[in-house]
């Protein structure tokens, strides 16, 4: 079928979407688009295993919208249906029905009655006609009926008291039992903690090689009252998902630059099929060794924050390959990486005496999927795992085509003007800013994640629940620190030696003032990286008032930093401490700076700058459009190309994913 939407807008609730570009693409060989080209399939291709991990209701009601934007023949033009088409599009931004940031969830504004009024006779819009994909199909059950299934989704969508959280961070909650990521079934916190920490027990003998126990699985409770781990591979839970990733990561094998790429991919593939995280392993430290070709990817179970005890994965995948003149910055800091170790300000005892195998490449994203999309890192840094990056090193990415499209999209929106102290920081923001942000970006993720060490003994999960926030902080303090330090300079990657300035003003701004404009009136600060940034910003304007204060003027509140080179002392005091606290495992001390400083919000303060932001009209999250490509044959029906299409649009995109990508 050929659908027609009358929603061509790309800017919706607090969203704004843009377009990335796939620079020097057509300079690629064709092994190469092709290798790209298939990559790029596994990586769409777990887009409904995401959507599912944030909320077990989440892809029922995301169908049910879909069904009904699509298919319902009664009248758009009004309040409520616009809104429900606003729902809609927040549901596939966020993998779901709470906010990828705040976690918060979503408030329909459209009522109850409305909705339900429109799914019954989007149900008679579909039984009256004989095209209608299966997909655009209401969710219904074996023997379901259109009621039952406003039954089970009704309340999760309307009642504020239901699953109000997909993470829930508050101190002295269960934090399983009040999160509503699909994680966990039927067990508490304490349960989960006590399940996992007998695993490892039982494991002793790996203690120097600990798997990530839990990393890829659902853990539920079983009638008998038994616990159960439901792994996610081939043959067990998301199956039909992974088997389609299994696929196109085995036509990717084919055309791989080489041999090393091969044998990663088909670890990977051993691992989708098996579930076993020996396997996982395995994958990551071979996928460290390869350097040698352009193209480069991720696809699996990665990061931890969206479960609050950080130990399970979402799903995401990126495909990307070499900015090869942008590249010589992100070498040139992995080449002198044991240098930065040496002068870390740390105690030695948490410095690696041997840095290795450390990585650095900036990258063009060629495809973004799961968690990765629509909104997406800037950087990246992997594996996660402790004890490869101290035997093995790690590998990083800056990805330069989305952080330019970042930039392209701030020219002139007034932001600087309204926030920013005065002219002449304006100034050396708009001079130095870019080239800041990329080194800070490069600092953090190539050598920050990767620097210190853990103390014998010390669990990687030791932290809990603030791990994710104190690592983060513990990157951004190392970038933070030496962006500032005569050594780049001398290395050519600052065109001046004042030039960190522009970095230390914009942090600290966007982590007293700026980020808040991002949260509800009301909540707390719940994301890892956004609790990361308060709490160095927060911390420092304590400890330090003689290096940074906040001024009000003309009503108006600013960031002042008074002795920028006090506060460097202060960023090396507090990465020193931040370092101990990830070396020694020390709960207690996380549990106070992150609870002082990186969670409450300042009622009167927020308001102030909700009302300053609202002026300007801009959208506080950003995310990405993927481009479409297309495999292109010759007369023997053999690949000749691929073509690649920036044209589609938002909804048509998401429409088309479920189309062609709905494999759950």
């Amino acid at each position: 079928m050929t659908y027609k939407f009358n929603f061509t807008d790309e800017r919706f609730a607090d969203i704004q979407m843009l377009r990335y570009r796939l620079d020097d693409f057509d300079n690629l060989t064709l092994n190469q688009k092709l290798y790209i080209y298939y990559l790029s399939e596994a990586t769409l291709c777990g887009r409904d295993i995401t959507t599912d991990q944030f909320g077990r209701y989440n892809l029922r009601i995301r169908r049910t919208l879909e069904a009904v934007y699509v298919n319902y023949s009664g009248e758009r033009d009004n309040d409520e249906f616009r809104a429900l088409t606003v729902y809609l599009k927040r549901v596939w931004f966020s993998n779901g029905i709470y906010h990828h940031y705040g976690c918060e969830k979503f408030e329909p504004e459209f009522s109850e009655a409305y909705f339900r009024n429109v799914v019954l006779a989007t149900a008679n819009d579909i039984a009256s006609k004989s095209d209608v994909d299966e997909h655009l199909h209401l969710p219904l059950l074996a023997n379901e009926t259109v009621e039952g299934l406003l039954a089970d989704i009704c309340p999760v969508m309307f009642n504020p008291d239901i699953m109000p959280k997909r993470v829930n961070q508050k101190a002295g909650d269960d934090l399983v039992a009040t999160s509503a990521c699909n994680y966990y079934e039927g067990l508490t916190q304490k349960e989960v903690e006590d399940f996992y920490a007998q695993m490892r027990k039982d494991d002793a003998d790996n203690a120097a090689t600990p798997i990530s126990y839990g990393l890829n699985s659902t853990l539920r409770k079983t009638s008998d009252g038994c616990i159960k781990e439901d792994v996610w591979c081939a043959d067990g839970l998301y199956g039909s998902a992974i088997n389609h990733i299994v696929y196109w990561l085995g036509k990717a094998a084919e055309v791989a630059e080489n041999e090393r790429q091969v044998e990663i991919i088909n670890l990977l593939i051993e691992y989708y099929r098996t579930g076993n995280l020996h396997t996982f392993d395995q994958y990551s430290i071979e996928w460290l060794k390869e350097h040698e070709g352009r193209v480069d990817f991720i696809n699996g179970f990665i990061e931890v924050y969206g479960d609050p005890l950080g130990l399970k994965a979402s799903w995401e995948g990126i495909v990307h390959y070499k900015d090869l003149v942008a590249t010589r910055r992100t070498q040139t800091l992995s080449q002198n990486a044991q240098w930065f170790e040496d002068h870390s300000p740390v105690d030695p005892r948490f410095r690696k005496p041997q840095v290795v195998g450390v990585t650095a490449n900036v990258v063009c994203a060629a495809m973004l999927g799961g968690d990765e999309y629509p909104s997406t890192a800037i950087g990246i840094n992997l594996p996660n795992a402790d004890w490869i990056r101290a035997r093995y090193g790690s590998k990083s990415i800056t990805i330069g085509n989305l952080t330019h499209a970042y930039n392209q999209a701030a020219r002139g929106n007034g932001f600087a003007k309204e926030f920013v102290i005065d002219d002449a920081t304006r100034d050396m923001i708009d001079k130095w800013g870019d080239v800041c942000d990329d080194l800070h970006t490069d600092l953090h993720e190539c050598l920050g994640h990767g620097s210190g060490q853990l103390l014998p003994g010390v669990s990687a999960d030791a932290l809990g629940s603030y791990g994710s926030t104190i690592e983060e902080a513990r990157a951004d303090l190392f970038g933070l620190y030496y962006i500032a330090d005569p050594k780049l300079y001398e290395l050519g990657l600052t065109p001046s030696l004042e030039a960190y300035r522009s970095q230390y003003y914009t942090y600290m701004m966007n982590g007293l003032l700026t980020q808040l404009t991002r949260i509800q009136p009301g909540n707390e600060i719940e994301e890892a990286h956004m609790r990361n940034r308060a709490l160095i910003a927060r911390w420092t304007l304590d400890n330090y008032p003689s290096a940074v204060r906040l001024v009000e003027l003309e009503g108006k509140t600013y960031v002042e930093i008074t002795n920028y080179q006090e506060l460097r002392t202060a960023f090396a005091t507090l990465l020193a401490e931040i370092q101990r606290i990830k070396s020694e495992g020390d709960f207690e001390a996380a549990h106070m700076l992150v609870e002082r400083y990186a969670v409450h919000v300042d009622a009167k303060l927020h308001n102030e700058l909700l009302e300053r932001y609202s002026k300007l009209g801009i959208a506080p999250y950003k995310g990405f459009i993927n481009p479409r490509m297309s495999l292109i044959n010759d007369a023997e029906g053999r690949p000749a190309d691929v073509k690649v299409d920036y044209s589609e649009t938002y909804d048509h995109q998401m429409l088309r994913y479920s189309l062609e990508y709905g494999f759950l």
